[in-house]
C-alpha cells in the first residue's frame, strides 16, 4: 500500500491563513496594554485572528500526522498528541513540540471551550510576545514541503 501524499494546496492555503492572521495580529504590537484594552474591538479582533492562526496550525498538524507512517498505537487523538508526534518525527524540534506547540494546543482549546475566561491582559501578552511561535511552526512546515522525503512523506503538487 502506497502512502497518501500531503496536499500541497491544502498546506499552502493553511499557511496563507496563518500568515494573514499574523499580519493582522502584528498591528497590535505597537499598542500598550492600556491602549489595547481601551478599545473593546481590539480584543475581539485579536481573539479572532489568533484563533484562526491556531486552528490552521492544528489543521496542518492533523493533515501531516495523518500521512505519517505510524503504528495504530502511535496515532494521536488530541491536539497535544499531534504536537508531540510532530516532534517525535522531527518535523519540528522535540523541544519546540513539547514546550511550545503543546501549549499552543492548550490555548487553542481554551479559546474554543473557555473563551469566556480569556482576559484582555493575557490575550495582549500573547499577541505582542508569542506570535513568533506560530511563525516558527510555519517555517518548519515550509521546510517539510520543500523536502517531504526527508520525513518519509510524499506531496501531490
Amino acid at each position: 500500500m502506497s502512502p497518501v501524499p500531503l496536499s500541497k494546496i491544502k498546506i499552502e492555503s493553511k499557511v496563507a491563513i496563518i500568515r494573514a492572521a499574523l499580519v493582522e495580529l502584528a498591528k497590535f504590537s505597537t499598542l500598550t496594554q492600556k491602549e489595547f484594552t481601551k478599545e473593546s474591538q481590539n480584543f475581539a479582533v485579536a481573539e479572532h485572528h489568533l484563533r484562526r492562526a491556531l486552528e490552521a496550525t492544528f489543521d496542518l498538524a492533523g493533515h501531516i500526522a495523518s500521512r505519517l507512517p505510524l503504528s495504530p498505537g502511535q496515532r494521536p487523538h488530541t491536539l497535544k498528541g499531534l504536537a508531540l508526534i510532530l516532534g517525535t518525527k522531527k518535523i519540528v524540534s522535540a523541544d519546540f513540540a513539547k514546550n511550545t506547540l503543546v501549549k499552543m494546543a492548550g490555548y487553542r482549546n481554551r479559546m474554543v471551550h473557555f473563551y469566556d475566561e480569556i482576559t484582555p491582559k493575557e490575550l495582549y501578552e500573547i499577541v505582542t510576545q508569542r506570535t513568533g511561535d506560530v511563525e516558527k511552526f510555519v517555517k518548519a512546515i515550509v521546510k517539510l514541503i520543500k523536502n517531504p522525503k526527508k520525513f518519509g512523506l510524499t506531496i501531490e503538487e
